[in-house]
């Protein structure tokens, strides 16, 4: 069976992101761990079966760059012309949009792109585990959202994220799923969340840059790991 459902993550500019890992990283090294979560985070989606494509959109040069050269689209960030609108769901709706002008009336999921300690098989078991029109997978604290799910081409995204925002999705009609994933709730906001990320085994690109500048013991071994707990999808 051909895969149907087409993924979506949206970026914003490298020199914004990431502004709460102040207290552990260095304002240099930000960027780069941007780039290298969203590259673990992109491969794991590529690589995952059940997904036919990922389309990031960013206005970002690099990051445009990076996720090319690993498969995905690439779609301009949209001008936000709605007051109170969040430049992350307005970019999510259009990288949604664009998608289904190119494939159809396909299934759409929308990912967070700070999620280093991803695998395909996390990502094959969810897509697997639920038939809902709207689903939705929370993070690790249980209020934000790392996935939203729509199946149905006549169903929208209606990307909500943002502070307790898988309350608000769920609110809006999406069913929670509850399955063990640890790698897909695990995004990285704060030095903690990187801490909990590189014990679960963070993907090659992160565990390179976190040897590199030295940020956290958790992370020797963290690929070896990270291959260990990944399987074919």
């Amino acid at each position: 069976m051909r895969p149907s459902v087409h993924a979506v993550i949206a970026v914003k500019s490298l020199g914004l992101a990431k502004s709460r890992l102040s207290d552990g990283l260095p304002a240099e090294h930000r960027p780069r761990l941007v780039l290298a979560m969203l590259a673990d985070t992109v491969t794991a989606a590529v690589a995952t079966r059940a997904i036919a494509s990922v389309t990031v959109v960013t206005p970002d040069p690099m990051v445009s760059e990076l996720v090319r050269g690993l498969g995905a689209h690439v779609h301009p960030e949209p001008e936000i012309t709605a007051p109170h609108t969040s430049g992350l769901n307005a970019a999510l709706a259009a990288g949604a949009a664009a998608i289904r002008h190119r494939h159809g009336p396909v299934d759409l999921l929308a990912l967070q792109a700070d999620l280093p300690a991803l695998r395909c098989a996390e990502l094959s078991d969810m897509l697997a585990s639920t038939g809902h029109r709207r689903a939705v997978v929370a993070d690790h604290e249980g209020s934000g959202t790392v996935a939203l799910l729509v199946r149905g081409g006549s169903v929208t995204l209606n990307p909500l994220f943002g502070p307790d925002s898988a309350h608000r999705h769920i609110a809006d009609g999406a069913v929670e799923l509850l399955g063990d994933w640890p790698g897909l709730r695990q995004d990285v906001d704060t030095a903690a969340d990187l801490e909990r990320a590189a014990a679960l085994g963070v993907g090659k690109a992160t565990g390179a840059l976190l040897r590199e500048i030295g940020v956290s013991q958790a992370c020797r071994g963290t690929e070896e790991l990270h291959r260990a707990r990944s399987s074919l999808c």
